[in-house]
C-alpha cells in the first residue's frame, strides 16, 4: 500500500440544513466507517452550515468518495478547492478528524481531534501538506464569528 498512488481533495460545501448534535455525530460514524473500508483519511470541519473536508487516498477511493457526497442531498454549492496527487497524507492518523466549531469539544468523541487549536509546523519539503493546511487555517479564521 505504500507504493500506491495517493491523491488529496479539498473542498467546501454548505449544508441544506443546519446540523444538530447528534446529526454531526451522525455523519462522523459513517463516514469514518465508509472512509475506513477504502483506506481514505482526512478531516472534516463544520461550522454553521459550512463544511470544509481533506480526502486523501487512492484516486479511484477519492473520487469514488466524493462523487457521493456531490449527490448527497445534504450538500449544496460544494467547491473543490484542491485536486491533486500528493507523495503522502496530510491527515494519516484518522481515518476522519472532525470539529464542531459551534459546540465545546471532548476528547470521549471517537474520530476528534483538537487540530484547529494546534498552531503549524510547516516545512519546506512537505509542500502537499502546507497547502492543505493553509486551507484549513482559512477556514478556522473565516469561521470564527
Amino acid at each position: 500500500m505504500n507504493d500506491e498512488p495517493l491523491h488529496q481533495l479539498v473542498y467546501v460545501s454548505s449544508a441544506t440544513v443546519l446540523f444538530s448534535p447528534s446529526d454531526l455525530l451522525a455523519l462522523l460514524e459513517q463516514s469514518r466507517q465508509r472512509n475506513a473500508e477504502v483506506h481514505v483519511t482526512g478531516m472534516l470541519l463544520y461550522r454553521e452550515g459550512n463544511f470544509m473536508q481533506v480526502l486523501e487516498g487512492r484516486p479511484d477511493a477519492v473520487a469514488a468518495t466524493h462523487a457521493r457526497i456531490q449527490a448527497d442531498p445534504r450538500h449544496r454549492g460544494l467547491i473543490t478547492l484542491r485536486n491533486a496527487a500528493v507523495a503522502a497524507r496530510s491527515f494519516p492518523h484518522w481515518s476522519m478528524a472532525y470539529r464542531n466549531l459551534e459546540l465545546g469539544v471532548s476528547d470521549e468523541i471517537p474520530g476528534y481531534s483538537d487540530f484547529l487549536n494546534q498552531q503549524w509546523e510547516l516545512s519546506a519539503r512537505n509542500v502537499q501538506a502546507d497547502a492543505a493546511r493553509k486551507l484549513v487555517d482559512l477556514f478556522r479564521k473565516g469561521m470564527r464569528g
